[in-house]
């Protein structure tokens, strides 16, 4: 069995736009098609060895009663604006050694992005519970990345602002 799957779509932006959506902690939420990642503390990343903290909740995917938890996401490679990968560390010591990664490439409609899930490099006792995610929750991401470059999306101090000009024209 294949120890790595993939997924591409062409999407109408140029690489450094998209490439900042993943290397933002709330980049990673805002696409995640999982329904897992609840939120992100920390700030984007640019070199090897950079992390953010991720709020997760397994209950989304409805397999282990795991609740509410954080991992760090701890970047492995980057190559702005053409490949970003990260493991995952969080209870479990030593960390499974899994990989999630995209990688852009320039295209005259946009970049093709590619998303991949790599986990020959995980312990061979974790090995068994891979694919925690399919392929089509990686094609799934792409659509949501595309939405999100095309429209931004929601970070705490977005919504900070947003809660206060509301709070603004209540006053008023």
């Amino acid at each position: 069995m294949a120890e790595r799957f993939s997924a591409r779509r062409t999407v109408p932006a140029p690489p450094r736009a998209i490439f900042k959506v993943l290397t933002d902690p709330d980049g990673h939420v805002a696409i995640d098609s999982s329904g897992m990642l609840q939120g992100a503390s920390g700030v984007p990343v640019e070199r090897v060895g950079d992390a953010f903290v991720v709020h997760m909740d397994r209950e989304a995917l409805g397999d282990l009663p795991m609740g509410a938890y954080d991992v760090r996401v701890v970047i492995t490679r980057i190559q702005p604006p053409e490949r970003v990968e990260w493991t995952v560390e969080g209870t479990i010591k030593p960390p499974i050694g899994h990989v999630y990664g995209y990688e852009l490439a320039p295209h005259p409609d946009g970049s093709i992005v590619t998303s991949y899930c790599d986990w020959s490099g995980a312990a061979d006792e974790w090995k068994p519970i891979f694919p925690v995610i399919d392929e089509k929750a990686l094609r799934a991401s792409l659509g949501l990345l595309e939405r999100a470059v095309r429209r931004g999306y929601p970070t705490p101090a977005a919504s900070r602002l947003r809660a206060d000009s509301e709070g603004d024209r209540d006053q008023q």
